[in-house]
């Protein structure tokens, strides 16, 4: 199965990611909160996941590994 892996201490919650991803399967997590006081973006169907690394390429703190298997 495809990864995405976050740095959520690094994350920002910019929502760039969540915006270049075509499945629409990726989101900031309301529900908490970083170090740094920022909502962390995650995924919601990790089984969905192309492993196109769109939201790796439009990150601008490259918090964002992608891994195809």
């Amino acid at each position: 199965m495809n990864k995405v892996i976050f740095e959520t201490e690094r994350c920002k919650g910019c929502g760039l990611c969540a915006f270049a991803c075509p499945l629409k399967i990726i989101s900031l997590d309301s529900g908490k909160l970083n170090g740094k006081g920022y909502h962390p973006a995650s995924v919601t169907s990790p089984e969905k996941c192309i492993a196109c690394a769109s939201c790796a390429v439009m990150c601008p703190d490259a918090v964002i590994t992608v891994i195809k298997e």
